[in-house]
Order: structure tokens, then C-alpha cells, then sequence
């Protein structure tokens, strides 16, 4: 390139004629200005300082990594950090003193630390322990109540809230002493208009699976479920990440509707919830096109409680320190190795039986058969 400039050469020719930029060449050049050259370093040098003005000192570096293996070893307190080696420092009046952060740094540089970085894993996805959920053959609606709300110099307020796992698709009800029935009959009116879900899941409360006093008891909206072919699922207690879906738009609505505005009385509350609910269905509309088909509401379908049930009930538990759930009021032995794990509790009424399958969010596509066991409901509930 030098000769090339030298012999008469533009700038942007040699630049053009070697595939480099012109100010490439100008600074070679300016390089060998004056010079011959078989004479010219042509060895291409860092703009960067050989040594940097604020580096720590290797002597200081190398004290810092003995005062760590000392501490360590003979320390009363067993404390060797960045802290206690500059209170060290101190003590020994070596100077330069470093910071408590330089010293940190030092400590990080050499690999000089004994802590263990966090290792987070990627959330399971959502349903993972349906498999026809996690799939996307199947939908699942989440049924929720919010508890707690008066509305001042009115009545206490409670809302039973849904929302789909995979559509989004949303319903709010706000009303006053929300019973199994009330709650059933919030559920007839979301469905009529939007189809069934493949699964309808609920927290544990006695509204939703039944009373808890007396074994073998399921309620009446675990009935309502099943004669219309929708599975009941019941989240485990005390339990975070199944039910995210709909604590989540629990909070939305809050501070959405409750929050946001002054509500008068009940209606007012209830006119507010439903622009709320209908401008958040417009917004999900994409998603909800996008999510497994919903089956149409039977016609002539009417709920008869006393009428005996079939199909199947799933309940997510937790192990015990024994390996056993409970289910229905019974306590069953799973696996003795399967502790504090959860397990999938499918109660087949058809087969009378009840199959528990392990679950594991780190590896939700295996969920193996653990055990197998004989249970039926009692006559009132199947016929003979």
C-alpha cells in the first residue's frame, strides 16, 4: 500500500485495489513517513495503555488471596469473605488498604469464592400435569373466588372469576353470599355462551369440591362438571403455580375494577366489571381463536343432583413424609419413595379405581403410573 502511494497512487485506489478503507492506508502511511522501509514497525500496536493507571497491585492481589487462605484455616469466627479480609488488612495495617469491593473483585478475578451461583430453571409450561392440556388438545377453565371486598355503607362483596388456560377467554361475577349454587349457576351462563372446556379446575374450597367433614363426599358442582362431561380438577393446598392463571387476573380485576373506581352499590359494581370483562375479551380475541375447540352446550341438558354420576375426577396432591395422599377423605400409600412429591390423583368412577401418577415440573413429560388402587363412591352417587 505505501508503495503504491509513493509511486502516485490516490489513497482510494490502494484502499480499492487491497479491500481496506482509505483511512486504513493514510495511516500506514503516515506510519513510514520519512522512513525506508525495510525500517518501519509494521507490527499493529493496542491504543490501550500496557499497564492501566488504577489496577490493583499483584502485591496487593497476592495478599488478599493469603489473608483468604489464613482466614479460612485458623479464623475463630470462620468468616474469610471480602469484609474480613479488609478488617484483616486493617489490623495489619497494611497499606495500600483496598476497598471491601476491590477486595470482592479480586476474590472473583481468581475464583477465589465459595458461593454457588443460583441456578434457575424454566417455568414447566401451562398444564403441565394434563397431558392433553400441555398439549393443546384440551382446554381448562380456572374458577376462582375474591373474598373480603365491601363496598362502603354497602354489602360485602365476593366475585367468582374464571379465565381459560390456553384462550384467555374471561367472566367475572360480582354478587353478595356466593353459594355452590350461585357459583353454578355463574358457570351455566359462561358456558351456554362460550361452549365447554375439557377441564374445569378449582382451589379447595367447600363450595366448589364439597363438604370436608365426612369421607366419599363430592359437592354439587363436581356433579354439575361431570354431567356435562367436563373432568373436575382440584389444585393441591397451600400449593404456587397451578392456579397462576387465575390469581393473576384476580389481581388484574382488582385493581382494574374494584380499585380504579367508586362503586356506588352492587349494579354499579357489576356495570363496571362487564365493560371491564368485555373490553378484555376484545383484546384476547386473537388468543381465543387460537385455543382447542370448545364443545357446544347441550340443549336440552338440565342438572338433576340426584342423578347418579360417571366419568372421572382428578386431584393434585403432595406426598407425605410416608408417601401417602389423601383423597376423598382416605388416606392411600403411593410409593415410599415418592415423599413430598406430587402425584396426579385420577378417581376413575366408571372403573372404581383410582390411579396416582408422579409429577415432576422439571420434567413434566414424564409422569409414569406409581400405583393402582380399588375404590368406588358409595351407591348414592353410581348406580349398582
Amino acid at each position: 500500500m505505501i508503495i503504491g502511494v509513493r509511486a502516485g497512487q490516490s489513497l482510494r485506489e490502494v484502499a480499492a485495489q487491497y479491500g481496506v478503507s482509505a483511512p486504513t492506508v493514510q495511516y500506514w502511511v503516515e506510519r513510514a513517513k520519512g522512513k525506508r522501509l525495510d525500517r518501519v514497525d509494521f507490527s499493529d500496536q493496542p491504543s490501550v495503555p500496557h499497564k492501566v493507571a488504577n489496577r490493583t497491585s499483584a502485591e496487593i492481589e497476592r495478599q488478599a488471596l493469603q489473608l483468604r487462605r489464613e482466614l479460612k484455616e485458623q479464623s475463630d469466627l470462620g468468616e474469610f469473605g471480602a469484609a474480613a479480609i479488609h478488617r484483616e488488612m486493617e489490623r495489619r495495617n497494611l497499606r495500600p488498604l483496598p476497598a471491601v469491593r476491590t477486595i470482592s473483585y479480586i476474590l472473583q478475578r481468581y475464583g477465589a469464592l465459595d458461593y454457588r451461583v443460583r441456578q434457575r430453571n424454566l417455568p414447566p409450561p401451562l398444564g403441565w400435569y394434563l397431558p392433553e392440556v400441555v398439549a393443546k388438545l384440551a382446554e381448562l377453565d380456572q374458577f376462582d373466588f375474591v373474598e373480603g371486598l365491601v363496598i362502603k355503607d354497602g354489602p360485602e362483596v365476593e366475585v367468582l372469576n374464571v379465565v381459560s388456560l390456553h384462550g384467555g377467554l374471561v367472566g367475572a361475577w360480582p354478587m353478595t353470599g356466593c353459594t355452590a349454587e350461585s357459583a353454578r349457576m355463574a358457570m351455566i351462563e359462561h358456558w351456554r355462551q362460550w361452549g365447554l372446556p375439557d377441564y374445569a379446575q378449582f382451589d379447595n374450597d367447600t363450595r366448589f369440591q364439597g363438604p370436608h367433614t365426612q369421607p366419599d363426599t363430592i359437592g354439587t358442582v363436581i356433579k354439575f362438571c361431570l354431567s356435562l362431561g367436563v373432568v373436575p380438577v382440584f389444585a393441591p393446598p397451600r400449593e404456587h403455580g397451578m392456579q397462576n392463571a387465575i390469581e393473576g387476573f384476580n389481581g388484574r380485576w382488582q385493581a382494574k375494577v374494584w380499585a380504579r373506581f367508586h362503586h356506588d352499590d352492587l349494579p354499579a359494581l357489576q356495570a363496571q366489571s362487564a365493560k371491564y370483562i368485555t373490553a378484555y375479551r376484545k383484546r384476547q380475541a386473537g388468543r381465543m381463536e387460537q385455543s382447542p375447540v370448545r364443545r357446544p352446550f347441550p340443549k336440552r341438558w338440565k342438572f338433576n343432583p340426584s342423578a347418579k354420576v360417571r366419568g372421572q375426577i382428578i386431584l393434585i396432591r403432595r406426598t407425605s413424609d410416608q408417601g401417602a395422599v389423601s383423597v376423598l377423605g382416605h388416606q392411600f400409600e403411593v410409593a415410599k419413595h415418592w415423599i413430598h412429591r406430587l402425584v396426579r390423583c385420577v378417581v376413575d368412577i366408571d372403573a372404581k379405581v383410582i390411579r396416582f401418577y408422579s409429577l415432576r415440573r422439571r420434567e413434566p413429560q414424564q409422569q409414569p403410573l406409581l400405583q393402582e388402587v380399588i375404590y368406588s363412591l358409595p351407591p348414592r352417587y353410581v348406580a349398582d
